[in-house]
């Protein structure tokens, strides 16, 4: 099992010691290090300063928005950062959510996995640069009747094949992920629900396109704390589970509201989410579980650690993503090396 690392965004005050983490990672053998966007940093930017000042580590948009792009711009940007990186550059894509793709792109939140599929497609076709012509439900191209004609992208990529993830986390796209993509960007992945939350659909979906789960990436990001206070630890992550299981979304569709009541969490994530959209903060968070924390969290001494690694690796991840908590620059960097001790110890290295 391979270890990967989560900067997150980029603007959220600790800049510079995201790209000391990263730097880090990069001389303790980390094999890629995602950046996220939302609404503030646009994440081809921040990847492009951190392959900069790297070396050897890859670099991977989770993720790079659907709606904020046109899928051939996406092409030239993938192309564009394979080539500047060294043949680094993973390209990880996601719709997003509604209240983002409609309040801040004005792109219509519908039928996901179809523009999901269209988009990926195009995407991959103009990276072979063929001439890219495309007739789907959501893009065609050339514009009909119109003086647009098939042309090609210009650059060649470093690689012929850019490795290509999809953020997936209900049922019905976890499977076309698996179908469509090289591999899968999971959050909130508890090693005792993946296979039923998570594996069993990327496997049918291998299936439906002739493979098997051989070569493919399946991908969970992990909040990483060290410590001997197990329950303190978990209390440091209360507000980031609120925040996702209660206000990521409206009621009536939240992912991750979702995926808590299908790891049997039902009651308590109606519960938070009510508090949250209430506008009661603290009592979501304290509506939590401590359970699903800690099962969704890499939490205690590196001995615990590589106990739950073990549990990772057999649940079928092949790339765990950390994202080390801490309070300065030097506690982040000592949980990034526990990771890289806690995975020798799980003897998984």
């Amino acid at each position: 099992m391979r270890l990967g690392i989560n900067l997150g965004y980029w603007g959220a005050g600790m800049d510079g010691d995201n790209l000391a983490v990263a730097q880090e990672a990069d001389r303790l053998g980390y094999d890629v290090c995602w950046a996220a966007e939302a609404y503030g940093s646009d994440v081809p930017t921040v990847l492009t300063w951190v392959a900069a000042q790297t070396e050897s580590i890859d670099v991977g948009s989770a993720i790079m928005q659907i709606p904020a792009r046109q899928p051939a711009m996406t092409a030239m940007t993938a192309a564009t950062l394979d080539s500047l990186s060294g043949g680094r550059f993973r390209l990880g894509l996601g719709v997003s959510g509604p209240q983002v793709s409609e309040g801040w792109y004005g792109v219509k939140f519908d039928k996901p996995l179809a523009r999901t599929r269209e988009y990926v497609e195009i995407v991959r076709k103009a990276m072979t640069r063929e001439r890219l012509s495309y007739e789907g439900q959501h893009w065609t191209l050339p514009l009909p009747d119109g003086p647009g004609k098939p042309i090609k992208l210009t650059i060649h990529p470093q690689r012929e094949h850019i490795p290509l993830y999809i953020a997936a986390i209900g049922p019905k796209n976890l499977e076309q992920t698996g179908e469509i993509a090289d591999g899968a960007l999971l959050i909130f992945p508890s090693a005792e629900h993946l296979e039923d939350t998570a594996v069993k659909h990327l496997r049918a979906g291998r299936e439906k396109a002739g493979r098997t789960m051989e070569g493919f990436d399946v991908c969970p990001t992990l909040p990483l704390a060290v410590g001997d206070d197990v329950n303190g630890l978990a209390d440091m992550f209360r507000p980031y589970t609120a925040l996702y299981v209660g206000g990521m979304g409206s009621p009536k569709q939240n992912f991750y509201n979702q995926l808590a009541q299908r790891m049997g969490y039902e009651k308590e994530a109606a519960e938070i989410q009510e508090k949250y959209l209430s506008g009661d903060k603290s009592g979501a968070a304290g509506a939590v579980p401590h359970q699903l924390i800690d099962q969704t969290t890499l939490l205690g001494s590196v001995e615990r650690i590589a106990d739950r690694m073990q549990a990772y690796a057999a649940a079928g991840v092949t790339t765990l993503t950390l994202a080390p908590a801490g309070f300065t620059l030097d506690e982040r960097i000592a949980a990034l090396r526990a990771g890289t001790d806690a995975l020798e110890r799980a003897g998984l290295a």
